[in-house]
C-alpha cells in the first residue's frame, strides 16, 4: 500500500545523512543576540530544505553555535545535492561564520 508506514520503494534503500555546522557568531555580545543570528538560520532549513534542524552544541557561549541537521532522500545523489544546498545556505548566512562541517552518512540495512 503506497504511504504506510513500512512502505519499501522498488529498490528497498533509504539514504539518510547527519550533517553538524559549527559556526562563528562574530558581533555577538550576548546570548541573545547569538540566537537572533542562528535563528533565520534554523527556521531557513526547516522551511526551505524540509529538514529536522537543532541547536547541538555550545549552547552557553555566545560567539559559537552547533546546528545539526538530519535528513532522508531516495538516492545518494539528491541527498548529496541537497546536503550541498544546505551547507551553500549555512555559509551564505549573514552575521555568522562557517568554521567546520561534518557529514555522517548513515547506513541502513535491508531486512
Amino acid at each position: 500500500m503506497p504511504g504506510a508506514a513500512g512502505a519499501r520503494r522498488e529498490d528497498g534503500e533509504v539514504h539518510a545523512a547527519a550533517a553538524r555546522f559549527d559556526l562563528h557568531v562574530p558581533h555577538s555580545r550576548s546570548l541573545k543576540a547569538k540566537r537572533q543570528a542562528v535563528r533565520p538560520i534554523v527556521d531557513g532549513l526547516r522551511h526551505r530544505f524540509k529538514v529536522s534542524v537543532a541547536e547541538v552544541g555550545h549552547q552557553d557561549q555566545w560567539q559559537r553555535c552547533a546546528i545539526g541537521v538530519a535528513l532522508v532522500a531516495e538516492s545518494a545523489g539528491h541527498l548529496q545535492e541537497r546536503l550541498d544546498g544546505i551547507e551553500r545556505f549555512v555559509a551564505a548566512a549573514p552575521d555568522v561564520e562557517l568554521l567546520d562541517v561534518d557529514v555522517t552518512w548513515l547506513e541502513t540495512q535491508r531486512s
